[in-house]
């Protein structure tokens, strides 16, 4: 999948893009002039060449649609490329990723989006330790790709609302290394559960600045009340044994 991933959208009702498809040529194009040079002989001769002209393009001629589309400047459509995506972003390390910031972040919390928004799954990559010592209400730990599996793959959230939507926002401690993985990792599976260009989960973001900078600002949305960091020097021994299995 190309880099889908740039400016923003706001919500809105925006109709589902349609991919231009080879229609049938007119009697007087270039195209159906240059053909008919080509071929001497009957006026069936020619007739065969004009039925040609105007098949449907094949499958591989529709993906090459899609591969242009995704070439163009609109690059904002979801992974499914049905829709724009609802939530504003910000710039981030990876300019394969969607980032939404903070402030984002809480507006989904609080609803703000909740007439577009079916359910919004946070996932916390962090340690069990360091999501023990604190994290975003409603947050689940997802520390390890077979967790990812095993939630979001093998049960996954469908929206019952076909209008509606279902997103899902990874992070980490800083949202540079676990949390920006494990959404990648989520979209190759996604991807290699359904035919091209299908997807269960269509539309992930990752927190810009991680646990760290969200604590810091809206502490209130964090339970416990508390920032634990992964290099805690209590729980050494845990960070070797989570290290270890990550790998």
């Amino acid at each position: 999948c190309r880099q889908l991933f740039r400016s923003s959208w706001l919500p809105g009702s925006v109709p589902r893009p349609v991919l231009k498809r080879g229609q049938p040529s007119h009697r007087d194009t270039p195209v159906k002039a240059k053909k008919q040079k080509r071929v001497s002989g009957s006026p069936d001769q020619e007739a065969s060449v004009e039925l040609v002209v105007g098949l449907e393009p094949s499958r591989s001629a529709q993906l090459e649609e899609i591969e242009k589309v995704l070439a163009s400047d609109d690059q904002e459509l979801t992974g499914d490329f049905s829709k724009p995506h609802l939530l504003p972003t910000v710039e981030g390390k990876d300019p394969g990723l969607k980032y939404i910031s903070p402030d984002t972040l809480v507006a989904v919390l609080t609803g703000h989006f909740s007439s577009f928004l079916e359910s919004s799954i946070v996932v916390d990559c962090r340690y069990p330790y360091e999501y023990e010592g604190g994290h975003i209400t409603g947050a689940v730990n997802l520390p390890l790709q077979r967790d990812v599996e095993e939630f979001l793959l093998e049960q996954p959230s469908v929206a019952l609302d076909s209008s509606k939507r279902v997103i899902v926002i990874f992070h980490c401690e800083f949202s540079v290394e676990r949390g920006p993985k494990m959404c990648k990792f989520l979209r190759e599976r996604d991807r290699s559960c359904h035919e091209y260009p299908q997807l269960q989960y269509p539309e992930l973001y990752v927190l810009n600045g991680g646990y760290r900078e969200f604590f810091f600002q809206f502490p209130s949305y964090c339970e416990p009340r508390d920032y634990r960091p992964m290099e805690h020097p209590a729980f050494k021994e845990e960070l070797r044994k989570f290290r270890g299995q990550s790998r």
